[in-house]
């Protein structure tokens, strides 16, 4: 495979628009954060979990592309939206409990092992998004889509 051909990657709409959005998503989230807390954490650049879910805005920045670019009667639409709901379930449902799970635990082993911890590693605590987080992201990824695809086309 030639470069010129690898290059044509940045011919495709879709991939561009959404990783623009994904890419906008993420570098709010410690603007977002100060907003809702007063405080910044400027690991959230690099972190999965807050406001808005980045994964929820690539997956549904995809599928509203793959929508208007083909049609949203088409089977192409359909595996778009159809995989967009499994990721969104997932960082709503599964990693979200999985996070939970992970506060529990750190929190069990602070208080069964205080003064005589056999590991100081703990848990990832922010794993998954909450409904609102997750809410955002499609909002966010729907909006930006429509915005980027009348500039584009």
């Amino acid at each position: 495979m030639s470069s010129s051909s690898i290059l044509t990657i940045f011919q495709n709409e879709i991939l561009v628009i959404a990783f623009i959005t994904w890419a906008v998503a993420q570098s709010a989230k410690p603007f977002i954060g100060y907003l809702i807390k007063g405080s910044f954490d400027w690991k959230m650049f690099f972190s999965t979990g807050g406001m808005p879910s980045s994964h929820t805005t690539l997956v549904t920045s995809v599928a509203i592309g793959v929508g208007l670019m083909v049609g949203w009667s088409t089977p192409t639409f359909a595996v778009a939206a159809t995989l967009a709901v499994v990721v969104i379930y997932d960082a709503a449902g599964v990693r979200r409990q999985a996070g939970m799970h992970a506060q529990t635990i750190n929190v069990l082993v602070q208080e069964v092992l205080q003064g005589h911890p056999i590991s100081d590693t703990q848990l990832r605590e922010v794993l998954g998004h909450t409904p609102i987080e997750v809410f955002g992201g499609v909002v966010w990824g729907t909006l930006a889509t429509y915005t980027l695809w009348l500039f584009w086309n």
